[in-house]
């Protein structure tokens, strides 16, 4: 399976974007999807989580209220719509197949990244 990440950009603080992952050479709703973000200071962290049909989310604390996970299996495509984004956001945002998990090592297909930079 590829991952296509895109979406992502230079935005305002309070501003919105919505991140996309597509997939190819599989099909999208054989995996749970995860988003994750890295910055140079810090390492991989999870963003948030969703089941491969889409019933159940986890999300990070720092994100909770402002971003949600959805996904359309018809498309091979899950995104991450951002709300009310802060400077603290700007990250490499990287999309993964794999288990419903917080984990980075439980996902084994990763995207590209796309780069979230916000402007205080």
């Amino acid at each position: 399976v590829q991952l296509q990440a895109s979406g992502g950009g230079l935005v305002q603080a309070g501003g919105s974007l919505t991140l996309s992952c597509l997939a190819s050479g599989g099909t999208l709703s054989s995996y749970h999807m995860g988003w994750f973000r890295q910055t140079a200071e810090k390492a991989r962290e999870f963003v948030s989580t969703i089941t491969s049909g889409g019933g159940s989310t986890v999300y990070e604390d720092s994100v909770k209220g402002r971003f949600t996970i959805s996904r359309d299996n018809a498309k091979n495509t899950v995104y991450l719509q951002m709300n009310s984004l802060k400077p603290e956001d700007t990250a490499v945002y990287y999309c993964a197949a794999g288990d419903f998990s917080t984990n980075p090592r439980a996902y084994v297909y990763w995207g590209q990244g796309t780069l979230v930079t916000v402007s205080s």
